[in-house]
């Protein structure tokens, strides 16, 4: 078996709780629409915003054309809403804050919008080396090349990296590069199977 030598974590879903449902509530309120015809809209345009080919102003004159409401007057209604639905998974911080300091290289891989990435950075986490976001690099999960801009930046190759995500087409992408995986269902579960890959935690 390769050493592993990087983990390299999803953010919603894993890091913290999934904070699409919260999203798409939070919006469909502040647009006032039924939260199905707005989640309707959002999978129209949500691609576009996820790898930054469109920013946010436009991201909301497409969803609000479609719906047929006028725009949001807050300087940024995602920020405002992913704000709402951000809720950490403090043991998994907690267990990427020891990964570091036992000497393994981490890294954040998330399919997420400029305006959530930009939240991210505010939080100023010290646990994560590497943070890879679509929207910034113009390509998403499950697509290989995003998973190999990862280890690029971290410096391991893809026997020598775990990749946590709690979606299976994520992990499917990471196994198709060549990545160990492990599909998130909770901190114990994750603990072990990264024990198993020899992963030293504690």
């Amino acid at each position: 078996m390769v050493p592993i030598k990087s983990v390299i974590f999803d953010w919603g879903g894993v890091l913290i709780d999934d904070p699409a449902p919260g999203l798409m509530q939070y919006c469909a309120k502040a647009l006032k629409v039924k939260k199905e015809d707005y989640i309707k809209a959002h999978g129209k345009f949500a691609d576009g915003f996820q790898k930054g080919a469109i920013c946010e102003d436009e991201f909301w004159g497409k969803i609000c054309s479609e719906l047929n409401v006028p725009k949001p007057k807050v300087r940024s209604l995602w920020t405002d809403a992913f704000k709402a639905a951000y809720v950490p998974k403090a043991d998994m911080f907690s267990m990427a804050t020891s990964l570091q300091k036992n000497g393994y290289r981490t890294a954040v891989l998330s399919n997420t919008e400029l305006p959530a990435m930009e939240y991210f950075h505010e939080q100023r986490y010290k646990m994560f080396d590497v943070p890879v976001f679509s929207c910034l690099e113009g390509i998403k999960k499950p697509d290989g090349k995003i998973y190999e801009l990862t280890l690029e930046k971290l410096g391991t190759g893809p026997g020598q990296s775990v990749f946590i995500d709690n979606k299976q087409e994520y992990i499917d992408g990471a196994k198709e590069v060549g990545i160990n995986t492990v599909l998130f269902q909770n901190i114990d579960q994750v603990k072990e199977e990264l024990n198993q890959l020899g992963v030293k935690i504690e």
